[in-house]
């Protein structure tokens, strides 16, 4: 099979998607023999849509035998936009979300095109609700290919989400959910039941096997007190100003505790970076910041933690939770969206309400005292990984979708 993945990223590119999009890529081609080509951007990151930054260079290059191509982004037209459909957003002014399409970007002249004219069986993009998803299914409806959309949606955010224009999309095409949370959504939405498939995403065990705790906490400067984690894109939506502001209250309880914060720098970085530094002396010292780590340090970081604290409102599903059950971690996530139906409340982890510092320090306290607890859940969320979530198993699933986009038309 020829397959063409349309992604806002692609590795060195950072952020789930752009690890989901690369490892199916890779086992398509390790199971299958399949052919696949990715039509990325120049992008690090999703701000690069509407910010100059660096950028990656563009034109192809092959990784692991995936053919990838970078388009250039043009991020000027995005930064206005964000700034003009602020005032049309609050007072819900009609066609807002056109305005705010293009401020989601990614602006990429000539993408349609190319997507049109590359030798392929099937087109699939990931994710919404970013610009190139329309360019994938024109480019493939305009050429007489099926088009399979792997949305990633989370419609706790209005701005990014509530649009019509993403709806009918999906409407057309064969959809992947990540969760049972998401296709329910889209089939209230007008989804046609039989095309819509929930597959979810993966994790690597063997990055998280063998892996000492004592090793790890030593080589990343932390002493034997216990480690509250975050490891993710450091973004303002990942409620990581909530877990500092939440770690004085367990301080008090435990005041040995260490808060290891570490993922992909972004412009919020540099808000908590000022929270850390207005904490006093004696608790700032009890936090690591670990901005930009390498990908292959992910396993060490994990297994320093204690408990993994997630505290994110915005998830199609959070990779983060699969990566730390299985380095046998227990999680701490909100009752919000997709989550709830990823992490099993007193079963594999805790929820607790989104934005609540409080009730998230009252979480953190609970975990810590209780180690017995701590294995246990860390235990059942590694047998549900090791049972669902593997790439070698996700990649079969994305392929079964592909078949079936086949052979519907």
């Amino acid at each position: 099979m020829k397959v063409l993945h349309v992604s806002q990223g692609y590795w060195p590119a950072i952020g789930g998607t752009e690890l989901l999009i690369q490892r199916v890529s890779e086992e398509l081609i390790a199971q299958f023999q399949d052919d696949v080509t990715v039509f990325t951007t120049d992008c690090y990151n999703g701000e690069g849509f509407f910010l100059p930054r660096k950028r990656l260079p563009t034109g192809w290059e092959t990784l692991n035998g995936v053919h990838v191509r970078r388009f250039h982004v043009h991020s000027r037209p995005s930064l206005v936009a964000r700034h003009a459909q602020a005032p049309l957003f609050r007072y819900r002014v009609p066609f807002n979300q056109y305005l705010r399409a293009l401020a989601s970007g990614p602006i990429v002249p000539g993408l349609t095109r190319a997507i049109r004219e590359r030798d392929a069986d099937v087109i699939a993009a990931s994710s919404f609700p970013l610009l190139h998803m329309f360019a994938a299914m024109r480019g493939a409806h305009s050429s007489g290919r099926p088009a399979v959309l792997h949305g990633g949606l989370h419609p706790e955010d209005p701005w990014g989400f509530q649009r019509s224009m993403i709806y009918r999309a999906i409407r057309r095409v064969h959809y992947i959910a990540n969760t049972q949370y998401e296709a329910d959504y889209v089939i209230s939405r007008g989804a046609d039941p039989a095309r819509v498939f929930v597959v979810g995403v993966g994790v690597d065990p063997a990055q998280f096997n063998a892996v000492s705790s004592e090793q790890a906490r030593q080589r990343l400067g932390l002493d034997d007190g216990p480690v509250v984690g975050f490891i993710g894109q450091i973004g303002g939506h990942k409620g990581v100003g909530a877990l500092v502001t939440a770690m004085p209250r367990v301080w008090q309880s435990h005041p040995r505790a260490q808060l290891l914060i570490a993922g992909g720098r972004t412009a919020y970085y540099a808000t908590i970076e000022r929270m850390v530094g207005a904490l006093p002396a004696s608790q700032r010292e009890r936090v690591k910041l670990y901005p930009d780590f390498a990908p292959d340090q992910k396993g060490e970081l994990f297994a320093a933690v204690d408990v993994f604290a997630y505290p994110s409102g915005y998830e199609s599903f959070g990779i983060a939770f699969l990566e730390a059950w299985t380095a046998g971690k227990p999680v701490i996530g909100c009752r919000r969206g997709a989550i709830s139906t990823v992490v099993r409340d007193g079963v594999d982890g805790l929820l607790v309400n989104y934005d609540d510092p409080h009730m998230l320090a009252l979480a953190i306290d609970f975990m810590l005292q209780s180690p017995d607890m701590r294995a246990a859940f860390g235990a059942a969320g590694r047998e549900k990984v090791l049972a669902r979530y593997t790439w070698p198993e996700i990649a079969k699933r994305f392929r079964q979708v592909y078949e079936a986009a086949l052979s519907g038309g």
